[in-house]
């Protein structure tokens, strides 16, 4: 088709042209002008869009069943979603993802998509709008302030099932190495001083418990945004929308969806409330923050090779300098810090939005949405990245590690049972002013023979509770 045909569409401005061969109308036209901000459509989020054909889709069958919508239009409009939910028309979904408007640009983008693409399958042109209109038809008994909070839960919530699956897969890497370094002995650390012994297992496998941890979080989270305003149209009253509209197009789109929906108990509290995606956004704040801390704990215990802890070896993924040669960095964990720190940005972002709300609507949803959104994806593909290209490959630098511990003086803690507390002080003293081992301070002082000092140096007397045998009289 001719780029530069064009069709004439009117709206409450007056006519504009619109290229023939999109399925976007004059609404969308004017939103790509009046929103050049970031470049980036919509189309960005397919859950988001999936979302929307669903909600357009759920509207009309409950109009249709509400003897509202004829069954050829409804027919028209539900093949065009479910073309939309497959993947098709994603690129016509133009306008940018920060607008003005509280939605409605993107809400009258998927109307006009739906409704161009209906007539097609009508066997009418698009922009035939007498035969089937965006607002009149695709739009029936919605508003944008019903229908984008909604769209914007669904999408979040098949968002969180990735993410949750994504978190599963890198806490299943961290478990499978606690396994791996269940025997290997290393010093623990608090305040970046030697502590007591632990092993590398424990140490890994307290990442795997956090990560589950979350993951649950987020369940709770997800739970709180299946509640829905759709129904409520412009502020929760339910004005233009059949009585019976709200529970059956609820039941629809649960239908539609295979998520179990629910409506609201009051649509004006809710269509105003933005509390689910400030919960949402600091559970996604809450697995970042201990994510990031996880990716400083690796870097940390990868740091050297020579002159730092060594304890552990990272995958070597690429190049580290331009200038120096041979030099490996923890480019894998350092790119999920950074993800990090966007989350906790993106957290402050939605936190301001909600509280701006005024009355009966807040009409900064969309950087709310285009906030969560970034941090759900960027989270999902880190979480995947730090699992593939650094847990799974990660090593254990077992000899150094067990020297560390032999030559702490923080070992002698675990040895105060057995030599007592006044030995043991004396012990942490000589070593700590000769440099020396320990271990062998220990044996030289006839404190405990070889046997003895190599039984309580086993990973498992130095790493639980255990009856304290030998103890001094």
């Amino acid at each position: 088709m001719d780029a530069h045909r064009t069709r004439l569409e009117h709206d409450l401005l007056g006519d504009r042209a619109v290229p023939d061969d999109a399925y976007y109308g004059v609404h969308t036209l004017r939103a790509l002008e009046n929103f050049p901000i970031t470049g980036t459509p919509i189309s960005i989020y397919p859950a988001l869009v999936r979302a929307l054909a669903c909600i357009k889709q759920a509207a009309a069958m409950a109009n249709n069943e509400l003897g509202l919508l004829d069954d050829e239009r409804t027919r028209s409009i539900v093949r065009a979603c479910e073309e939309v939910r497959d993947g098709r028309l994603h690129d016509q979904f133009v306008v940018d993802v920060i607008q003005g408007g509280a939605g409605t640009s993107t809400n009258m983008n998927a109307n006009e998509v739906i409704c161009n693409r209906a007539l097609e399958l009508m066997g009418r042109a698009r922009g035939d709008y007498a035969a089937l209109h965006p607002i009149e038809h695709v739009n029936m008994s919605q508003s944008t302030n019903d229908v984008y909070p909604t769209a914007l839960k669904l999408a979040a919530w098949f968002g969180i099932a990735g993410l949750i699956d994504a978190m599963e897969t890198l806490r299943r890497a961290f478990a499978d190495k606690a396994l791996e370094f269940a025997d290997v002995l290393k010093m623990g650390r608090t305040q970046l001083q030697d502590a007591v012994p632990m092993t590398l297992g424990q140490e890994f496998s307290t990442y795997a418990t956090m990560l589950g941890e979350d993951q649950q979080r987020l369940r709770e989270a997800g739970d709180l945004i299946r509640e829905i305003n759709l129904g409520a149209t412009a502020i929760g009253t339910g004005i233009t929308a059949h009585p019976d509209y709200a529970p059956l197009v609820c039941r629809r789109l649960s239908e539609i969806t295979g998520v179990q929906l629910m409506t609201a108990p009051d649509l004006i509290e809710a269509t105003q409330d933005c509390g689910a995606f400030v919960q949402l956004s600091g559970v996604l704040k809450r697995v970042a923050v201990k994510l990031s801390k996880t990716c400083s704990d690796l870097r940390l215990l990868s740091s050297g090779p020579r002159a730092g802890l060594n304890e552990i070896d990272l995958p070597a993924m690429q190049a580290g300098s331009s200038i120096m040669p041979g030099k490996v960095n923890p480019v894998i964990p350092e790119v999920v810090n950074q993800i990090a720190y966007e989350v906790i940005g993106n957290d402050v972002t939605v936190t301001y939005a909600a509280e701006a709300g005024q009355l009966q609507l807040n009409a900064f949803e969309p950087i709310i949405a285009h906030s969560l959104f970034k941090s759900i994806t960027h989270l999902r593909n880190g979480c995947l990245t730090l699992a593939e290209r650094c847990v799974r490959g990660i090593t254990a630098n077992r000899e150094r590690l067990r020297a560390m511990v032999e030559n702490s003086i923080g070992i002698v803690t675990a040895l105060n049972p057995y030599i007592g507390y006044a030995n043991a002080t004396a012990v942490a003293a000589e070593a700590h002013a000769t440099g020396g081992s320990v271990y062998r301070i220990v044996l030289e002082r006839g404190l405990m023979s070889r046997e003895e000092l190599d039984r309580v140096m086993r990973p498992e007397e130095l790493t639980r509770p255990q009856p304290i045998r030998d103890r001094p009289k």
